[in-house]
């Protein structure tokens, strides 16, 4: 493995006003970073891999989110996230059998019923992905985990390096990525730079400098990713 999985960011229009959302129903705690940015803490006795950084950008949200959470309910409807500030976008139907929910920004997310012997809260990432198996594989080589093909044209990546939920899913769409990710993925390096991952296939999209001290990069259907050098054992 050349990375492993760090946390989420998601690009926010109110970095505050969605933060309190998904801390609200992921059951975390909203932290003000007093730079116009938000983190979300994950509740006791899960993992700081299951942070959610709320960061401000000044686009808005123009296209159907390509990179989203799946949650399990804590009970057997979404009436909780719609009280909380959640848009109802589809119901149960015969093609599939949870709820499609949009967050306060318009950000898509899935929301399963409860079920026995599973704790409430994120159960996996989804990515579209215009060649699941390749981006999966690609994945796979850079934090390592074991491959699941699904019967419906997606892979699941289990098992990943760091990696938090139970399923990271790559899903097959018919369109292209066209804008910047509102929501994406952080890595921590095993070495001191991107390099095995320029050599595996990433591009190198901007270096630290005076403003950051990490690197941002794009997997080959051009996903943005941070990814962060390894941090000096003690």
């Amino acid at each position: 493995m050349s990375a492993r999985f760090k946390d989420l960011c998601l690009d926010a229009s109110d970095a505050h006003r969605l933060g309190a959302f998904w801390a609200g129903i992921l059951d975390g705690t909203l932290v003000d970073l007093g730079d116009g940015d938000t983190r979300i803490d994950p509740p006791a006795g899960r993992t700081k891999a299951e942070s959610i950084w709320v960061n401000t950008v000044p686009e808005p949200r123009t296209v159907k989110t390509r990179v989203h959470l799946d949650l399990r309910l804590p009970g057997e409807d979404p009436a909780p996230l719609v009280a909380a500030g959640a848009r109802l976008v589809r119901e149960p139907d015969a093609e599939i059998s949870w709820w499609v929910l949009a967050d306060p920004e318009g950000n898509l997310f899935c929301a399963f019923p409860a079920r026995e012997g599973s704790r409430p809260g994120p159960i996996a990432l989804i990515v579209d992905s215009a060649d699941p198996a390749a981006q999966a594989t690609w994945w796979a080589g850079v934090v390592g985990g074991t491959l699941e093909p699904g019967e419906e044209g997606h892979v699941s990546l289990r098992g990943a390096g760091g990696f938090p939920w139970e399923y990271w899913i790559f899903n097959p769409v018919p369109e292209r990525k066209t804008v910047k990710n509102r929501m994406h993925w952080d890595v921590d390096l095993a070495g001191p730079d991107p390099t095995a991952l320029v050599a595996a296939g990433a591009t190198l999209l901007r270096e630290p400098d005076d403003d950051i001290d990490w690197w941002i990069l794009a997997d080959p259907e051009g996903n943005e990713f941070c990814a962060f050098p390894a941090r000096p054992t003690q």
